[in-house]
């Protein structure tokens, strides 16, 4: 009690005060006698080395109260900041500070800018806008679509010779631009706001588009009426038609070298990918092939026979039968796998895993009433669609369903899925698109997960998307291509639904 009693009398009131210390105006000595002790105290301290100084001051600190170690910190906390980045430039160590910098998000650069003029400038010669739209281009498959679409891409990167590239202020007028451009490409997905585009396949005998597939140049779609026709994505016109199937071509797949594509004539033919001549037929199935998938190496095919057969594929025209997976009770409808898994699906109502490596059977998924028409897996989830007029996400590792989703009205005829959506098709003639990350929270209600729902022309067969679009075949011979990025105004509706053929799933 005397100790707080002293410390109370001896420290000037106007010390207690934080603004005297921020406004930089010193107190008033309480007396003489205090300022010549002061002075003999701080010669006695300038005479002592580093290490004797620093004993003293801790001793000091020891004896202070709570109180007053507040105020020390206050009036040391500026004193112990340096301004690095506008030092590093003084000693030629500009790119050492642009590259610091250049590790800042959006909002973080733009208070950067905002710190002195020293930040401002090494930002400005850094090119940090346009460094951060490239590494958003290089990291981000939207922007990278985006950069592409809109034609900016032209301007990062290294210049092309004899070019060059514009100052920093355009990169820093360019970056909110290109965010204004993301959010509305948003809400078009959110509010289905679409340009739509049709393609009439013209069938001569049975109609209806099976399959599909598509890049920035082409659509290849498989037809019921046993082609294969590839058609240009800027005039949608048919640039070539592959025939040699005897069987509607139920499935596709092709990368840069080849086309494969699976028949009801049991059939899995292999085209050339850039004349359409046909290399190589595999016949193995004793039914339709309903589904194909082929990566690395290595294909999967599946049919109506129940069996699933697992090759290895050394070039287009080597391919060789490596195993096949027996399980299935009923007709194996569709297929998928990475380097871990395969997963199959079929009318039984079940969903099996298999190791990719050895084949061996890992476990069932069992949840759906009907038989399963669709799925799509990736990493740990698998998305599927069902006749039960229901999609189920599943936890691929430890086999259980995470979410059940409703509102078509028909069989779910088609599902794909990547971060951010889910987007099903079905034979109720609608395309529903889900939120993703809503639907792996089972927080949150049922009646938040659809985002929006289209309306085709038909019972829809096969779809695809991207950042920008959704592309869908459907039973009355149209592929729609639903343009999220471009659009322009009110999209024409679709022409009324046509009586329903009879097919593979009815």
């Amino acid at each position: 009690m005397e100790t707080e009693k002293m410390i109370e009398d001896t420290i000037p009131p106007q010390v207690t005060s934080l603004t005297s210390l921020d406004s930089g105006v010193r107190p008033v000595p309480s007396s003489p006698a205090y300022a010549a002790e002061r002075d003999a105290c701080l010669n006695y301290f300038t005479r002592w080395n580093e290490t004797d100084q620093v004993e003293f001051v801790e001793q000091l600190l020891a004896r202070m109260c709570h109180y007053q170690h507040g105020h020390i910190n206050a009036y040391l906390k500026p004193m112990l900041q340096r301004d690095f980045i506008s030092m590093l430039p003084k000693k030629g160590l500009d790119h050492v500070a642009e590259n610091i910098l250049s590790y800042l998000d959006a909002s973080s650069l733009c208070a950067a800018e905002l710190v002195c003029r020293e930040w401002l400038r090494v930002i400005s010669e850094g090119m940090l806008w346009k460094k951060l739209i490239e590494r958003k281009v290089r990291t981000d498959s939207l922007w990278r679509g985006l950069a592409e679409r809109r034609g900016w891409i032209q301007y990062l990167f290294k210049p092309k010779p004899g070019c060059q590239h514009p100052s920093h202020s355009f990169y820093r007028q360019l970056y909110p631009k290109i965010i204004k451009d993301i959010q509305s490409i948003e809400d078009n997905w959110r509010m289905g706001k679409h340009n739509l585009q049709r393609i009439n396949c013209r069938s001569e005998n049975s109609k209806g588009v099976y399959c599909l597939q598509y890049d920035d140049n082409k659509i290849v779609s498989g037809l019921r009426d046993n082609t294969i026709k590839i058609w240009d994505r800027k005039t949608l016109q048919c640039v070539r038609e592959l025939q040699g199937h005897t069987g509607s071509v139920l499935c596709l797949q092709y990368d840069e070298r080849a086309i494969i594509s699976g028949s009801s004539d049991s059939t899995v033919r292999v085209w050339d990918v850039s004349t359409g001549a046909m290399l190589n037929t595999l016949i193995h199935h004793c039914e339709a092939v309903l589904h194909l998938r082929f990566c690395n190496g290595m294909m999967v095919t599946c049919s109506k026979d129940r069996s699933i057969a697992v090759w290895d594929m050394t070039s287009t025209t080597e391919i060789m039968l490596r195993r096949v997976l027996v399980g299935h009770r009923a007709a194996v409808n569709v297929v998928d796998f990475d380097e871990k898994y395969i997963v199959s699906a079929s009318g039984d109502r079940t969903i099996k895993v298999w190791n990719t490596s050895s084949c061996e059977f890992v476990r069932t998924l069992n949840g759906h009433k009907r038989g399963i028409a669709c799925l799509q897996y990736r990493d740990r989830l698998v998305v599927s669609g069902s006749s039960d007029n229901t999609i189920r996400l599943w936890d691929i590792e430890c086999g259980s369903c995470i979410r059940v989703l409703e509102g078509h009205e028909e069989l779910v005829r088609c599902i794909r899925f990547d971060n951010k959506r889910i987007v099903s098709g079905a034979y109720d003639g609608k395309i529903k698109v889900w939120d993703l990350p809503a639907a792996l929270d089972v927080r949150t209600p049922h009646q938040d997960l659809c985002l929006r729902t289209l309306v085709h022309t038909g019972r829809v067969f096969r779809l695809q998307f991207d950042e920008f679009q959704i592309v869908s075949s459907s039973h009355d011979d149209t592929i729609l291509v639903w343009d999220f990025l471009n659009y322009s105004g009110a999209s024409p509706p679709p022409r009324a639904r046509s009586p329903a053929d009879r097919d593979l799933f009815d």
